[in-house]
């Protein structure tokens, strides 16, 4: 097992329209030699952005990025799709596919947000929106899968979202969320040849012997389960993806 912490306070900071990131790989102009990518997933900013504040994306193409809203809201307006409006606790994903010009999200009363880039397993094909609404009913302080690219965890009916169904990704995948009382832990099991990124979003956790802050992070391969204490009632997100 290795576990690589990253440090709320090593990441890197670039600005892009009006939005604020705090960039965990290298992104635009906060290059870091070290940090390029883990595993399949190529891109986790968090972000900040002010009251009436914007920012664009393009053109993209072969990615699939999911933007979770942590505070105030988001609309997401992608070239060739209806506009989309997230609350606090709402997932936008946009898989560019073969070729997305522009992707704009912009904030009339300010907003917090995490934004995730994956590598697809295949590229080109027809660009693909979908957003999910918060499901606070379904979270019972385990891990819960909000996008994935494991048959298993999507429907197969197509044009039917269940309550709660995952964001289809197109790589081999997982995009997870635990928000978790004090004193109580989320496990995840896996295989030891996944990467998995941990990102602390609030409160503070335990990694084993290590402790996590909010802003903090975690680099972990090489386990088939993890298992996150909250020391303080803590918001946690976590990535499982292919090691190349």
């Amino acid at each position: 097992m290795t576990i690589t912490i990253r440090r709320a306070s090593s990441l890197g900071e670039t600005k892009l329209g009006d939005a604020a990131l705090r960039c965990h790989f290298s992104f635009r102009d906060a290059l870091d030699g070290r940090h390029v990518h883990d595993g399949r997933l190529r891109v986790v900013n968090a972000g900040v952005l002010p009251e009436g504040g914007a920012f664009a994306l393009g053109p993209e193409e072969n990615i699939d990025i999911l933007t979770w809203c942590g505070h105030g809201d988001l609309s997401a307006t992608v070239e060739g799709f209806e506009p989309q409006t997230l609350e606090a606790g709402s997932l936008h994903a946009v898989s560019t596919a073969s070729g997305v010009s522009k992707l704009v999200w912009a904030s009339e009363a300010g907003a917090t947000f995490l934004q995730f880039w994956f590598l697809p397993d295949l590229e080109g094909g027809e660009p693909t929106q979908e957003t999910r609404p918060a499901f606070p009913a379904l979270e019972d302080g385990a891990f819960r899968v909000l996008a994935s690219g494991f048959p298993e965890d999507n429907s197969e009916d197509g044009e039917i979202v269940r309550d709660g169904a995952p964001v289809p990704l197109r790589g081999n995948a997982r995009l997870l969320h635990a928000d978790i009382r004090a004193g109580e832990g989320a496990a995840y099991g896996t295989r030891p040849d996944r990467d998995l990124y941990l990102v602390v979003v609030a409160g503070t956790v335990s990694l084993g012997a290590t402790a996590l802050s909010a802003g903090d992070a975690a680099a972990i391969a090489g386990v088939t389960e993890i298992i996150v204490m909250a020391t303080a009632t803590a918001c946690v997100f976590l990535t499982d993806t292919s090691a190349t």
